[in-house]
């Protein structure tokens, strides 16, 4: 299997920070402040539970926590700003006060956005790719803060071919953000597995991911215990962390930068496998 080296460089983020992806794989840890997201629910509904549990992300070895207020699953019940806001931004305040990680929030909202920008986070990562609420790019460029653009297929009409529908879809999201003024060392994009993708849709975008290093922008991915890794496997886990890290590995090889993943521990153990051969591919001593 050929080894398709990450783009690396720095990626640009808010209140003077910044990110090296020439290292090794970067983490994005997963913190649900919802009551009905697939896989923790309601884990973290207090303050003091959300922050403990991402502190110990951190602790574990992720570089960012991506915080989200609504839950993105298939059937979920929609939420209004005012609630969203209520759930996210008192985590984040509160993270932001015990820990120098970066803190990602999970919003295609632009009015969350630019509130949690204000309580200390770093990074908007939109699920809509800037497309449902396009103020949120000129948010991010306001506030100098980097940007996550995920590829959606819901509520419209995809191409048969996964690849071209990702360059379509990301081309106009990347459009979007440049006409708002966000620096291109502020922006990674999301391939969206499991957004309106059925299971050999996810595998053949999973196969083909070096693909969009066409684009010329880092790629963030995240395949943790979504259906199509538990329909893979054979059986209905829901909590499939091994099968996940798997996936990350597979998609480490085929030049993916940053991890946005639940178990920090079993993606992080997976990826230094992946970044040692990596090394060795390359040549150094590890």
């Amino acid at each position: 299997m050929d080894i398709v080296l990450p783009r690396g460089g720095t990626w640009r983020v808010g209140h003077g920070r910044s990110l090296d992806l020439d290292g090794p794989a970067c983490i994005m840890g997963i913190l649900n402040a919802t009551p009905d997201s697939f896989s923790d629910g309601g884990r973290y509904a207090s303050v003091e539970a959300a922050v403990s549990a991402s502190l110990r992300m951190v602790e574990e070895g992720a570089a960012i926590v991506d915080i989200g207020g609504e839950s993105t699953r298939p059937g979920a019940v929609p939420v209004d700003a005012a609630e969203e806001q209520r759930r996210i931004l008192p985590v984040i305040e509160a993270l932001a006060a015990r820990s120098d990680c970066l803190i990602s929030v999970d919003t295609y909202r632009s009015q969350t956005a630019r509130l949690a920008l204000q309580a200390g986070a770093h990074i908007v990562n939109d699920i809509w790719g800037a497309q449902k609420d396009e103020a949120i790019a000129r948010v991010a460029a306001e506030f100098g803060a980097g940007l996550c653009l995920m590829h959606n297929g819901r509520e419209r009409r995809t191409l048969p071919d996964v690849i071209e529908d990702q360059h379509v879809f990301l081309k106009r999201s990347l459009e979007i953000a440049a006409a708002a003024g966000v620096a291109r060392e502020a922006i990674v994009l999301d391939p969206g597995f499991g957004f309106a993708k059925d299971g050999p849709e996810n595998m053949l975008l999973l196969m083909r991911l070096d693909e969009l290093r066409a684009l010329g922008f880092p790629l963030l991915v995240g395949t943790s215990r979504k259906r199509f890794v538990r329909g893979a496997i054979g059986r209905e886990d829901p909590e499939p962390d091994v099968a996940t890290a798997a996936t990350s590995v597979l998609m480490r090889e085929r030049g993916a930068d940053i991890f946005r993943v639940h178990n920090v521990p079993a993606n992080r153990d997976a990826l230094a496998i992946a970044d040692a051969m990596r090394r060795a591919f390359q040549g150094e001593r590890w």
